[in-house]
């Protein structure tokens, strides 16, 4: 009951964090403000006493933004969620894993050549495909290596192939001066700017890939004991292996292809959610989206106002609260 309780605080937590999300900026939007915007949207009931320009500010430019930046922290954290529980380390990641430094490539290449042959989804929709593709080539090389796919395994292919193409991205970068700033951005992260479009394509991959990885969440309790447990207890664990990292590799790709490359939410929201809810996957998984809905908002949040009118990269913001988070993680868990 006391954890039931405490999934509801934090779902009350996330309306009133994009609440506040919404409304500050440069032009100020009270929380009840708010409220009556949203109600005269969703009811067609009257705003008397709210500027008409508050309304286009927020259902226009605040709202997509603030949604779009929850959804990215849900959906990053419940891929770290998985991929922690699949490899059974708690430092891998999408972000360790490679996805984004594939993203990074995708992006960098269609900055550098200029091919925007799908207009503005051109630099979402390359992201996305290399993102995946790094995540299947690290899987392709993780089981030459090892046939029956050990977590440290995968993380340290993971981990050579984001060095090795964060590499080439940098020598990318250097080498197109008159790009350097936009690729060098792109692998910083932002939501600024973003529409509703993206909002929707993000929404609809996130409740396939999201709900895929919940009804397995079973199976995911088992691959935390190990595949030795795991196959004594029936489960084909190399299959259940790979068929949960692809639906990580597509919604981290969707994700980091939308907003660029943002680290360390998907490794500090698992954490936190297992704190609070302990280990099953059926609480776990949903608990640590809405923990990293809530963590990326504010992040958002910080990386707009705290230097206004200058934004601040928000894979900055996270890597200042993550990289600390992650050397605790490591340091904690060499002592045991």
């Amino acid at each position: 009951m006391e954890k039931k309780n405490l999934a509801a605080s934090a779902v009350l937590l996330s309306a009133a964090v994009i609440i506040i999300g919404v409304g500050v900026g440069s032009v100020y939007v009270s929380p009840l403000q708010v409220l009556k915007i949203f109600a005269g949207k969703l009811f067609g009931t009257s705003v008397d006493g709210i500027p008409a320009s508050y309304e286009s500010i927020i259902m226009e430019i605040r709202f997509p933004r603030v949604v779009l930046a929850f959804l990215t922290g849900a959906a990053l954290s419940a891929c770290g969620t998985t991929v922690q529980s699949v490899l059974r380390n708690p430092l891998a990641s999408p972000f360790t894993l490679g996805v984004s430094s594939g993203a990074s490539l995708g992006a960098g290449l269609v900055i550098a050549s200029e091919a925007y042959f799908l207009g503005i989804y051109t630099l979402p929709a390359a992201g996305l495909v290399f993102g995946v593709a790094s995540m299947f080539l690290m899987i392709i090389f993780s089981s030459g290596i090892d046939r029956t796919l050990q977590g440290s395994t995968i993380v340290l292919t993971g981990m050579v192939l984001s060095l090795f193409v964060n590499g080439v991205v940098t020598l990318m970068a250097n080498v197109q001066d008159d790009k350097y700033k936009q690729i060098m951005k792109w692998q910083t992260g932002s939501f600024s700017g973003k529409k509703w479009d993206s909002v929707l394509i993000l929404a609809v991959v996130f409740i396939v890939c999201a709900g895929y990885m919940l009804i397995r969440s079973r199976e995911l309790d088992l691959l935390t004991f190990g595949d030795e447990q795991a196959g004594g207890a029936g489960l084909n664990t190399k299959a259940a292996k790979a068929s949960l990292l692809a639906a990580v590799s597509v919604l981290s790709g969707t994700a980091v292809a939308f907003t660029g490359v943002i680290g360390f939410v998907d490794l500090i929201a698992p954490h936190i959610a297992r704190k609070i809810f302990g280990a099953k996957h059926k609480l776990l998984l949903p608990m640590s989206a809405v923990i990293g809905g809530i963590f990326m908002v504010l992040c958002d949040l910080a990386a707009r106002t705290v230097s206004a009118p200058n934004e601040i990269p928000v894979g900055a913001v996270t890597a200042l609260l993550g990289a600390p988070f992650f050397a605790w993680v490591f340091f904690s868990r060499r002592k045991k």
